[in-house]
């Protein structure tokens, strides 16, 4: 499996010049390329391969050589790129989610922060990464490189930090402490998940609290004249206080996530639609702070890492069916205690979800394994 390495870097001046004017010719073949397809399949009806596309960039460094220093890889990478859009566009468009294809579109400079490199035009030695015709990155390890590095990504933020991503193979597997434990979690709103065992993490609304920062930001920014310096300066503070509260969310959905894997073998999890969720306009911007989704990504490749279970239920009735004796007791959002009135269970609604979805993944679970004649 492979697995990807991030650093903070620093670079000086020359550097960091030579690095945005690939970003602007990355930029620029990327948007090329799309006109080309976008032309060709309106005047002539046919499409042209991401091939055919790489095969013409020996012609375009002939007529424009100032495209000559960017490396031959990192271009096709870009063009790569736009090939997945379009591939990720027909595969939506064909599966019915015609409203949210996503066809690919011409890209801005603030829409265009990274570019790759693979086997050539880059150098590592120790905390220092050379890249050709750019210069010199110095990183910040705060842990080793391992495994085979296959990829290079250098990315700009949109607060002017600069990071560097290797995407490795072969990389050794981690350790995990042995357990058979299992565990069911169900996400909320008043509390990020309570789990069958009754832990609960609480949710630290992590935009919510900054919400009051980012109104005075914001709307310094809208009074700001368009393409003045005090503009741009506004725009920054409003961009480094989006930055801020996106770091805390990710630390905190790494670290939970972490202690699940460690703890336990296997956890059973809701199969929720989120998309459908956050249509509901009382609780879109608490779901969107909470990133269920997000945290779900993180628990199951750290799952696939660790060797560890991931197990997404149908969240069909997990709050209203009593998790002792199966019976639904109907209740509202609102009513936060679960009172079965067959067998007398009292307990927190969302305790009472979890044991359900914990009961829910060990079936599932059971039913697989007797299909493939193991159990």
């Amino acid at each position: 499996m492979r697995k990807t390495f991030k650093y903070k870097a620093v670079i000086n001046k020359a550097t960091e010049a030579n690095a945005i004017d690939w970003l602007y010719k990355c930029r620029t073949i990327y948007n090329l390329a799309l006109e080309q397809k976008i032309l060709l399949y309106k005047q002539h009806k046919v499409t042209i391969s991401c091939y055919a596309q790489c095969k013409e960039l020996v012609e375009l460094k002939k007529q424009f050589p100032e495209f000559k220093v960017v490396g031959s890889q990192c271009l096709q990478d870009v063009l790569d790129r736009l090939d997945r859009g379009f591939k990720n566009f027909y595969r939506r468009f064909k599966s019915g989610k015609r409203e949210t294809a996503g066809f690919p579109r011409f890209r801005g400079s603030s829409r265009f922060n990274s570019f790759s490199l693979k086997q050539t035009g880059w150098k590592l030695e120790g905390r220092y990464l050379y890249i050709r015709n750019v210069g010199r990155f110095k990183l910040f390890l705060s842990r080793p490189v391992e495994g085979e590095i296959k990829t290079v990504t250098i990315q700009k933020t949109p607060t002017g930090k600069w990071f560097v991503f290797f995407a490795c193979d072969k990389v050794p597997v981690k350790e995990f402490p042995k357990t058979d434990k299992s565990v069911g979690i169900d996400v909320g709103i008043k509390s990020f998940l309570v789990d069958s065992d009754s832990n609960v993490v609480e949710n630290p609304k992590f935009f919510r609290n900054s919400e009051k920062l980012l109104r005075r930001r914001q709307r310094r920014l809208s009074r700001r004249k368009k393409g003045s310096n005090g503009r741009k300066d506004a725009r920054l503070l409003v961009a480094k206080a989006h930055e801020k509260v996106t770091n805390q969310r990710n630390d905190f959905l790494h670290k939970v996530a972490n202690d699940y894997i460690n703890q336990y073998k296997t956890i059973s999890i809701e199969n929720l639609k989120i998309q459908g969720l956050v249509k509901n306009s009382y609780l879109s911007k608490s779901i969107s702070d909470a990133s269920w989704g997000r945290f779900f990504n993180i628990l199951s490749y750290k799952a696939e890492c660790a060797g560890r279970t991931v197990i997404k239920v149908n969240p069909c009735n997990t709050s209203q069916n009593c998790s002792r004796c199966g019976e639904k007791v109907p209740k509202k959002l609102s009513v936060r205690i679960h009172n079965c009135p067959f067998c007398g269970l009292i307990l927190d609604r969302d305790e009472n979800a979890s044991r359900n979805i914990l009961a829910l993944g060990q079936s599932v679970q059971a039913s697989t394994l007797a299909m493939a004649g193991v159990a």
